[in-house]
């Protein structure tokens, strides 16, 4: 199992630094629909890798970003 939670959190930190990298050269619109389901989808495997590890205050920090994320694509 812990060998799938650190994939996913490579996962998760792929896809809030290629959003970000995306945005911040100009390639992805920051309103995009792409933009934000990177970021929720992101935002939500990096909760489930740093909750597993205790890190808890960064575990919100996560549900929070993929909240954001989330909402923006509704």
């Amino acid at each position: 199992m812990s060998i799938a939670v650190e994939a996913v959190g490579w996962l998760g930190s792929a896809l809030c630094l290629g959003a970000y990298l995306l945005a911040s050269t100009g390639r992805v619109s920051g309103a995009s629909t792409l933009y934000h389901a990177m970021n929720f989808t992101g935002g939500a495997a990096l909760a489930v890798n740093v909750w597993w590890h205790g890190a808890y205050p960064a575990t919100l920090l996560e549900i929070c970003w993929a909240l954001i994320g989330l909402v923006a694509l509704i």
